[in-house]
């Protein structure tokens, strides 16, 4: 199933309507995804996580058209732009938005040239076989140049909807981001379901983004994804960083039949910063597995990475950081750390945090736990005539409320508050108490 598989991908790529200046790029990505093998758990960095299922499912059909339902954040002042089964929805999308970004298909011959120059430059050599899949299948996409010293006023709010479908589809989105010396801008990556749609929303999103960050400049991202639990989503995340550039990163993983994330933050000049946090809440079977690689290549870099996943039911998830210290990378400060909590015996986590350093002087940690929720902070509520299960749901909802706290928009947080509480909270009053509307 794994070559029937490779081989309806291909199909589904030669099918598009090819854009002529990226003939050469749609050619590559085929060559290079016709030559491969689906990794199997002989595969190291697959060891935790098949691909059986999405092998099995075939995805062979194109996204069918669709208006999606595309949620709105409460009270964040953002520009808003929706793509809805991989096609940009113009009437849901916001004209300061369609100003602020570049459609692929849009681009004038100047802009090409740019796009073509930072495509897949970033995600050189990586040997990720999914990206290889959309440079094959890319026909479309969005450009963000922020120009030297400007910063955006408001965030950029990119939501993918998908919809349902007579048979099960694929959709490859691409995006690209481009910081020129002194910028700053904050863009959300929010990745949905249409709830508003009946039935199995069986599909396959292949999601690859290229961020270059460059001197003095500084991108808030979020990745935020809350799809349907029906749906496999398999994203790449490449971040390039110039001299003294800063990327502050929070990545949002709810869960699905299958949810992978590669996520690569390069530290090619002194002086650039790298703050990534992330939470991951899988339930019933739903996989979730987070890889990232932060590799620091010049000196007097930092990463302050951190991470932290609860699991439920007989859900699974897998988190392998890895921080690369090279030998000219002295100087370096660099910590990374990943905490779990297992809410049933039957719910799985596989974690593997890696330190890789090739100079002396440098100050780095890393370190892993996993735990079910503590007895004597359980016992503690329960004496103050807190029930044992809401207790428990509270503990829970408090292992991340740090992070969420942490985020540098504020709406974001309360917007995601009440949705998390509905994976822990039994009832509307103990939602409410979570969420601080109590």
């Amino acid at each position: 199933m794994a070559a029937e598989f490779i081989a309806q991908q291909l199909e589904l790529a030669k099918g598009i309507s090819p854009l002529a200046w990226l003939t050469s790029t749609n050619e590559r990505g085929q060559q290079a995804f016709a030559q491969a093998e689906l990794p199997t758990k002989k595969h190291e960095d697959w060891k935790y996580t098949s691909l059986y299922n999405l092998s099995q499912a075939g995805f062979a059909a194109t996204a069918p058209e669709a208006q999606a339902h595309a949620p709105v954040i409460p009270g964040l002042s953002a520009h808003r732009i929706v793509i809805a089964n991989g096609e940009l929805d113009t009437n849901a999308s916001d004209a300061a938005a369609l100003e602020l970004v570049v459609r692929f298909r849009d681009a004038r011959p100047e802009q090409q040239e740019v796009i073509r120059d930072l495509l897949g430059e970033i995600k050189a050599d990586r040997g990720h076989l999914f990206a290889d899949l959309n440079d094959a299948s890319i026909n479309d996409g969005l450009f963000l140049l922020v120009e030297k010293n400007q910063r955006l006023e408001h965030p950029l709010h990119i939501v993918y909807a998908n919809t349902t479908g007579d048979e099960a589809f694929t959709v490859n989105t691409r995006l690209l981001i481009a910081l020129e010396r002194g910028a700053e801008a904050t863009v959300i990556e929010h990745y949905a379901g249409d709830d508003t749609v009946d039935g199995i929303q069986n599909n396959f999103t292949n999601a690859v983004t290229e961020i270059r960050i460059g001197d003095n400049a500084k991108l808030v991202h979020y990745r935020l994804q809350l799809m349907s639990e029906s749906a496999f989503h398999i994203g790449g995340t490449f971040v390039d960083l110039q001299r003294d550039a800063r990327y502050e990163g929070f990545h949002l993983g709810l869960g699905s039949t299958l949810t992978r994330n590669d996520i690569i933050v390069n530290h090619n000049v002194g002086g650039s910063h790298c703050e990534m946090n992330g939470v991951y809440i899988p339930q019933n079977k739903q996989v979730v597995d987070f890889h990232t690689c932060v590799e620091h290549k010049a000196a007097h870099c930092t990463t302050d990475e951190i991470f932290r996943g609860i699991m439920n039911h007989k859900a699974k998830a897998t988190f392998n950081g890895r921080i690369h210290i090279h030998p000219d990378a002295q100087k370096t400060l660099a910590e990374l750390s990943n905490k779990n909590l297992l809410l049933t015996n039957t719910a799985e986590i596989n974690t593997k945090p890696e330190l890789e350093i090739y100079a002396d002087d440098v100050q780095c940690a890393h370190g892993a736990t996993v735990a079910q929720l503590e007895e004597k902070a359980r016992f503690y509520l329960q004496s103050r005539g807190i029930s044992k299960e809401d207790a428990e749901i509270m503990l829970s909802f408090g292992f991340i409320n740090e992070l969420l706290n942490g985020l540098n928009d504020e709406e974001i947080g309360l917007w995601l508050r009440p949705q998390l509480a509905q994976r822990f909270g039994r009832s509307d009053d103990l939602s409410a108490q979570l969420t601080g509307e109590l």
